[in-house]
């Protein structure tokens, strides 16, 4: 195994990323026994440098982190640790530990995962003036009402053969359906899975409703 090179202090970096979507979910530290650790129980365990113990992630949340990799850099004074994780990765209920934005060039590439963590900070940490913050304020019967007008003008728009309109009511009833998602703790990714699980192109599905 490559030898790493721990600090002053007995700890390395651990940057954590998804292995599946790439997100960069947390940056935490190891010492020596909670490498160990990691490596011989396949999940992420860290040492907290605020409480001076060993970490073991999702030991009291249930959010554990399946390692898949573990690479280190070209000095072998920092480590990237893939995995799956059976939850929201930081503390504060979020996918990831990194949602605030200090800094967006125009070429930065949208994406569907970026805009759920920025509604995942907006419920967990209020926005004063923010819409998204005022929706969670009012609660699951007001976001469902959001969703049942968009649906209503996303029909409008594609009856009145309206591309542009179209396409704006769309991004507005996506947008409320991910705000929905996040009240109800429903992940993007558990959506790719059930996507993934059908053959959605050909065959219609229909949920059994259990009595």
């Amino acid at each position: 195994m490559v030898q790493v090179k721990f600090d002053k202090d007995g700890l390395i970096p651990c940057v954590v990323q998804d292995f599946i979507t790439k997100k960069v979910l947390t940056v935490a530290y190891m010492n020596k026994e909670s490498l160990e650790i990691t490596l011989k129980e396949k999940t992420t365990c860290f040492w907290s440098r605020s409480r001076q113990k060993l970490w073991r992630k999702g030991e009291t949340s249930g959010n554990v982190q399946h390692v898949v990799r573990i690479v280190s850099d070209c000095d072998n004074d920092a480590l990237v640790c893939e995995v799956i994780k059976d939850g929201p990765a930081c503390h504060l209920g979020t996918d990831s530990c990194f949602n605030n934005i200090i800094y967006n060039s125009e070429q930065s590439e949208f994406s569907i995962d970026a805009l759920y963590g920025l509604i995942q900070v907006r419920k967990t940490e209020k926005k004063e003036g923010s819409y998204t913050t005022y929706l969670f304020e009012k609660g699951k019967e007001k976001i469902l009402k959001k969703v049942g007008e968009e649906c209503t003008e996303v029909v409008i728009g594609a009856m009145k053969d309206s591309k542009e309109e179209t396409i704006f009511e769309i991004s507005d009833l996506a947008y409320h359906i991910l705000v929905l998602m996040v009240e109800m703790g429903i992940s993007v990714d558990e959506i790719k899975t059930e996507l993934a699980s059908r053959h959605v192109v050909d065959k219609k599905f229909k949920q059994e409703v259990m009595k």
